[in-house]
């Protein structure tokens, strides 16, 4: 009987999670940000304590579970409607290398060590730290990098945006020696006239690209 109700509940929960997990979306292992790493954590814990000691009621187990997927669906909602929550929640891209320079004052902010660096430069096939213009340390814990001028990856590739979800982003402005008033004339040009219309806007050799936020 033991055997039979254990297996029950190891079928109900695995079902419970399944469904929890496709709720809370797609993304993978590597790009999942701190908070989903306890949420799944937290998750699988409590399916372990659930399946061992099956002589509790199901509700026990199931309901801190439908509430802790509760919280993190509250909490992306949240993140959608607020910047500074989203960076607060998930962090942001920090560069670790920047035209060439090692930044270590950034990596030491970001606990990131030279071994940490060249370990995943050598897993992108990169043999030397002299290969790469730009390297950006990603929320997930993945490096992004830019590699200098070659026939595989051209700089030029690299841009930053300046518009995301209709806010301006200052500090990538600064980058490119610009300022709010020019955005906003390249904005009139195009045909809008606020921020907010826009999803996604940026520069690449001195083309400025909008695209426009789907019609509500």
């Amino acid at each position: 009987m033991e055997l039979g109700s254990m297996t029950i509940r190891t079928i109900v929960i695995y079902l419970i999670i399944a469904f929890l997990f496709r709720v809370m979306g797609k993304r993978e292992i590597g790009e999942l940000s701190l908070l989903d790493l306890v949420v799944f954590i937290l998750l699988t814990e409590i399916a372990a304590i659930g399946i061992d000691r099956h002589q509790e009621p199901i509700f026990e187990v199931v309901y801190p579970m439908l509430l802790i997927v509760i919280i993190q669906i509250i909490l992306s909602i949240i993140s959608l409607k607020s910047v500074k929550f989203r960076k607060l929640l998930d962090g942001t891209p920090v560069f670790i290398i920047s035209n060439g320079k090692v930044l270590e004052k950034e990596m030491r902010k970001q606990r990131y060590t030279f071994d940490d660096l060249l370990l995943q430069l050598r897993e992108k096939d990169i043999g030397d730290i002299r290969d790469v213009e730009y390297a950006i340390l990603e929320p997930s814990g993945k490096l992004t990098i830019f590699k200098k001028n070659t026939e595989e990856s051209d700089i030029s590739a690299l841009t930053f945006p300046l518009i995301l979800d209709g806010i301006v982003q200052e500090d990538n402005l600064f980058h490119y020696k610009k300022d709010k008033i020019w955005l906003l004339q390249q904005l009139k040009n195009h045909g809008y006239t606020h921020f907010e219309q826009i999803s996604y806007c940026s520069v690449r050799d001195g083309e400025v690209f909008f695209d426009k936020k789907d019609d509500k």
